[in-house]
């Protein structure tokens, strides 16, 4: 299944540039967000943001037409059946755990590198 591709730009919170004023210092710029979900999911697009290890949580953007908004969710705890990889995203995610999920952009930049460098590839599962 492939990955959805939603993309938003995520604005630094107003305190966060009136800090940078402040400090006259350069002005925090907007971020992209990459939707890490499968496509076709119901609900928000979400992408996590950075994670808190010692709660077993990550902080997520999740948003849907201009509004986004941060959350700390905890991580799904659903194990990719051959026990290799726990799933990436979060508990009680919309759609198809992380393993079933292709990044088709990514995909696209292994097959051409496939063709250019073959014994990179060889033995790998694709």
């Amino acid at each position: 299944m492939d990955q959805c591709t939603a993309v938003t730009l995520l604005p630094p919170p107003e305190f966060v540039l009136r800090l940078a004023a402040a400090d006259c210092g350069s002005r925090p710029e907007a971020g992209h967000l990459l939707c890490e979900l499968a496509a076709d999911h119901d609900g928000d697009h979400a992408m996590a943001l950075w994670d808190d290890d010692t709660n077993r949580t990550a902080v997520w953007a999740r948003w849907s037409g201009e509004r986004a908004t941060l959350a700390e969710l905890a991580w799904c705890g659903a194990v990719e059946p051959r026990g290799e990889d726990a799933c990436g995203l979060f508990t009680g995610h919309p759609s198809a755990h992380d393993w079933g999920i292709t990044d088709p952009t990514l995909a696209a930049v292994d097959a051409v590198l496939a063709g250019e460098y073959p014994h990179l590839f060889s033995g790998k599962k694709r």
